[in-house]
């Protein structure tokens, strides 16, 4: 092939394609450095792109969890602090009953403490029907409760296994304690309950027992929830690992290319004057 062609100028068909290499990588860097991720799409790195969009699924349904375990936890702490109520209120319930298993209280001194343990009762009652979270209750089943009474079963992981919470019946425990004026007005009847095997003293310590089941579940929400946040973390690193771009070393290459991008241009302007000289032949 003549060097000396006005018809194919192969130094310019270099230079072009010099030219066309620097700008596509340009285009790659300059996407790199706008969007801030190595792999933006598929286009990029099909393989980790995919990856990448599993991992963000992970991440997302996670968070789906947390959110849900977060609701449970309203819901477990105001069940302990009805409970907790619950067995204060009872404990002092249990000092008038001692006062009442004495034959020697009788006349108006029998008929006060009679109303203050009836007064009692009422907010056990009252402790009962209030312990509702966002419409559900695990230990309000009484008449007139609020919120609906129903074990929990909440999603605690991405693949939506759950964890169960059972009911406790606030019902049973305050019927148990709702003593008749029969009942209330023997002081052999009263000291029976409160002695070691006794309703009363049987239902303190279901109370009790439920405090640590609620205590446990709360521990266990919140120890999930915990892990969740710690796992979502990791599954960043590791996202960012494979698709975030490196942007200080982009900034450098995309200077670099910009500046081959320059002398490319000045290179084929060059080339497409070369042919120029030929016609000083026809002069």
């Amino acid at each position: 092939m003549s060097l000396n062609s006005v018809i194919t100028n192969v130094g310019a068909m270099i230079a072009l394609e010099s030219l066309n290499k620097t700008n596509q990588a340009m285009s790659v860097v300059q996407k790199q450095v706008s969007t801030g991720y190595r792999v933006a799409d598929s286009t990029d790195d099909g393989a980790a792109f995919a990856i990448a969009q599993t991992v963000r699924s992970t991440v997302g349904a996670l968070t789906s969890a947390n959110q849900q375990l977060g609701n449970v936890q309203g819901l477990l702490s105001t069940s302990q602090s009805g409970l907790t109520n619950i067995s204060n209120t009872m404990a002092s319930m249990r000092n008038v009953l001692v006062k009442l298993s004495d034959g020697n209280v009788q006349g108006n001194d029998r008929t006060n403490y009679e109303s203050q343990y009836n007064s009692m009762l009422a907010n056990v009652k009252t402790f009962v029907q209030d312990a509702s979270y966002n419409g559900k209750t695990l230990i309000g089943d009484l008449t007139g409760s609020t919120g609906t009474f129903a074990r929990v079963a909440v999603a605690r992981n991405e693949s939506g296994s759950s964890y169960g919470i059972a009911t406790f019946s606030g019902s049973a425990i305050y019927g148990s304690i709702a003593f008749t004026s029969t009942q209330m007005g023997a002081s052999a009847t009263i000291a029976a309950l409160i002695t070691a095997s006794g309703t009363f003293i049987s239902k303190m310590n279901a109370i009790g027992q439920e405090l640590n089941t609620i205590g446990s579940a709360t521990n266990y929400v919140t120890n999930q929830i915990s892990y969740n946040h710690d796992k979502i973390d990791s599954l960043n690193t590791g996202l960012g690992a494979l698709v975030d771009a490196d942007l200080a070393k982009e900034s450098a290459q995309l200077q670099a290319l910009q500046i081959r991008q320059q002398l490319g241009t000045q290179a084929l302007s060059l080339a497409n004057q070369a042919p120029q000289s030929l016609l000083s032949l026809f002069k």
